[in-house]
């Protein structure tokens, strides 16, 4: 009988998976496999949040293909050593896997073809698996790739994409294989206390509520702090529990201005997927650099510290930090926000902040966070490089009555209305009832080193 391997990736779901369905296709007997790959946990990604997010998810496309007659094979190591094994040990014919395009991903499958050649197998690795438009789909005259989201964006939304491929009916394992134990949330130690819940059957349920109660009020209320009115489907996406390209066809037949402001947001992650794939040191490295001379841990230790405990003085941005710690996740506009305030305000090296953002978020995703972190510090893709947003009002615009500093600042719960966005214009007895720190710089001094940072 014939075999092939299904090496699952940033892919976690049986829905809308095609070297699930190539594999299914071209063998009587297919191997799910997922390996834990070293690499992966000595690059710095294995982060509690994200491990515990992952071992939801493992557990979950296992009790799938066991209702589908097959099973899920968990090997932990070197992921060329791993995967060689298992194709030997099932005498498999070839690997389907998702494309990726981080650099890491494309070494790794550079490196999975050599080893499967050398043993006589091939590799297969599928576009239009985790983006809903492959990297080099687009591209503009005279270029490798989009520099400027919008012109981007207009043929992204012109682009005709594939119709969602349901899930396989039955999955057929072949015997004698065995698997490492599967992750358990509760054996991960340092969780955010709030982490949500990973899978597929989660991640289905949220994008189905979404599209039934939440989607066509995206537009007009998706950066309200305190409404928390987008989707939480981000960790879905990241971990590919649920399909960008399911997710923008059903956003679509939804017809509304919600939905299509929604469909922007998805068209985004290719955007950002396209740059990364185009320039794989913009992981690391400033995209369009300014020679900036950035503050860093010896110079700002302090101030990096509060900024990371949400305990800058500003309110909106510390119930930001507060929100990551507690949850593992951030609503976007806060995290716009408190960006802005670390790289603009307190003139921090925007790396740091990706760095302790890749280390909390459960959708920390390398294209995404990376570019969003360079564009908000000026160094990335955004036609407007010296923007500062001021954190007093982005509070006082996108939570006006305070609700969502309240939610995660308690020590300001009792402050009425938008005071709670200028606690430090209390006086007396009134300042002195409640512990929150004064603000760790005047914004007018802060923007003022920015722009002479900047212009020098």
């Amino acid at each position: 009988m014939s075999v092939s391997v299904v090496l699952f990736t940033s892919d976690l779901r049986l829905h809308d998976h095609p070297p699930l369905q190539a594999a299914l296709a071209s063998a009587d007997e297919v191997v799910p496999l997922f390996v834990l790959d070293d690499a992966v946990a000595h690059a710095g990604f294995a982060v509690p949040n994200r491990r515990a997010f992952l071992a939801d998810c493992l557990t979950d496309l296992d009790a799938s293909l066991r209702e589908r007659g097959g099973r899920l094979i968990v090997r932990s190591g070197n992921v060329y050593a791993a995967v060689r094994e298992v194709v030997l040990e099932s005498d498999a014919d070839e690997v389907h896997m998702s494309a990726g395009v981080s650099g890491y991903a494309r070494r790794r499958e550079e490196q999975l073809r050599r080893v499967l050649e050398a043993e006589g197998r091939r590799l297969h690795a599928h576009e239009g698996v985790i983006r809903a438009v492959a990297p080099d789909t687009l591209t503009p005259a005279h270029a490798d790739h989009f520099a400027v989201f919008t012109p981007y964006w207009r043929q992204w939304d012109q682009t005709r994409q594939r119709t969602p491929l349901a899930a396989p009916r039955s999955v057929h394992v072949p015997g004698g294989l065995t698997g490492d134990p599967f992750p358990q949330r509760h054996e991960i130690v340092g969780i955010s206390p709030a982490l949500a819940a990973g899978g597929e059957s989660e991640g289905r349920r949220l994008l189905f509520s979404w599209l039934n109660t939440g989607i066509d009020s995206y537009e007009e209320g998706h950066d309200d702090l305190a409404g928390d009115a987008t989707s939480r489907l981000s960790p879905h996406l990241h971990f590919g529990t649920i399909s960008p390209v399911e997710a923008v066809h059903r956003a679509r037949a939804a017809a509304s201005a919600g939905a299509r402001a929604y469909v922007r947001q998805l068209c985004w992650r290719d955007f950002h997927h396209q740059v990364l794939a185009a320039r794989p040191h913009t992981a690391h490295l400033d995209y369009r650099p300014h020679d900036d001379h950035w503050r860093n841990e010896t110079s700002a230790g302090e101030e990096i510290e509060a900024w990371k405990r949400g305990l800058t003085g500003y309110p909106v941005v510390d119930a930001g930090m507060r929100q990551l710690s507690q949850e593992g996740w951030m609503h976007n506009r806060a995290r716009l926000v408190t960006a802005s305030f670390l790289t603009k305000t307190l003139y921090v090296d925007w790396r740091i902040g990706a760095r302790h953002f890749l280390d909390l978020l459960v959708d920390g995703d390398i294209a995404n966070n990376q570019l969003n972190w360079q564009w908000m510090a000026g160094t990335g893709t955004d036609t407007r490089p010296n923007r500062v947003l001021n954190p007093l009002l982005q509070g006082m615009r996108y939570d006006p009555d305070g609700q969502y500093v309240r939610r995660w600042v308690p020590e300001l719960a009792d402050l009425p209305g938008a005071a709670v966005h200028e606690p430090w214009k209390l006086q007396g007895l009134e300042r002195a009832r409640f512990e929150y720190p004064d603000p760790l710089v005047d914004l007018a001094d802060a923007r003022a080193r920015f722009q002479q940072a900047r212009t020098s």
